[in-house]
């Protein structure tokens, strides 16, 4: 995301229902078709209007002098009405937030006789995976709120099927120290590896902020599922200033579900989880 070009004066704003099909030629099925037509604001010719395969079934871009905002989700969550409504309601909020904010930092700076810098949330989410129980989604949110930088940041969220309700993939587990527990030694050997990758040395100075491996709890944690059946892969994702100064950027840590994972899920998702030993 480029913050530092001038922004064009045109308001664009779009809602727009794409779908798209597995196969090679992109193709609407009948079951996007049907999908397509349960996407609130969808054009009449819904999965006729696919462009790209894996498109996002529902986007809403705006951009202006004031603000650069996107929200945007995919056919597989279009396709739950409840989550739909979930996800359309949290971008309206968003967009709230954005502009009130944007409008105060504007009036200041005109008061002040300073530059205004438009401020930006973009935010795209992804499906990891969907099994016959839950759906999970990711995503990775840039903003831009007027100073030196941006920031990104991450989500996650996961839809049962069988209670018809969103929930975070903490949600599956007896505890957040439990979890925490189970998955230290991987979590935190992984956070060195990633970091020896990007040529940086962990520091372990006993006055470092940076210098204890945080509770993976207080990340942002995704659920995937190599089979499509059962939850069997776990991703961590580290913003940035959370393991070390901004320049380092942010982290991605995969961790095995092990069994010593699986023993600490909630008996009700007991089944759901498959470990690796």
């Amino acid at each position: 995301m480029t913050i530092a070009k001038p922004w064009r004066n045109a308001i664009s704003f779009a809602v727009v229902a794409l779908l798209a099909s597995a196969c090679s030629e992109d193709k609407p099925t009948q079951a996007d078709k049907v999908a397509a037509a349960s996407v609130k604001g969808a054009p009449p010719g819904g999965a006729a209007d696919v462009v790209a395969k894996n498109a996002p079934a529902s986007s809403v871009e705006e951009k202006s002098d004031l603000i650069e905002f996107t929200y945007a989700y995919p056919r597989d969550a279009a396709a739950i009405p409840e989550l739909a409504e979930s996800l359309d309601a949290e971008r309206a909020t968003k967009r709230d937030a954005l502009i009130a904010a944007a409008q105060r930092d504007k009036a200041a700076a005109e008061k002040g006789e300073f530059p205004y810098r438009p401020h930006s949330h973009l935010q795209t989410w992804q499906r990891v995976t969907s099994t016959p129980r839950f759906l999970s989604l990711s995503a990775e949110i840039e903003t831009y709120m007027g100073g030196a930088h941006g920031m990104t940041n991450f989500d996650t969220l996961l839809w049962d099927r069988n209670r018809r309700k969103r929930l975070k993939p903490l949600d599956l587990f007896q505890s957040g120290e439990a979890f925490d527990a189970a998955i230290r030694d991987a979590f935190c050997a992984g956070i060195k590896r990633a970091k020896a990758a990007k040529g940086i040395t962990a520091d372990e100075a006993p006055d470092s902020p940076f210098a204890k491996c945080p509770p993976a709890s207080a990340q942002t944690v995704w659920l995937g599922s190599s089979d499509g059946r059962f939850l069997d892969r776990m991703t961590i994702a580290i913003a940035p200033y959370e393991v070390g100064p901004f320049a380092e950027g942010s982290y991605k840590i995969n961790v095995p579900v092990t069994g010593a994972l699986a023993k600490v899920v909630k008996d009700e998702f007991a089944r759901d989880f498959l470990p690796i030993n």
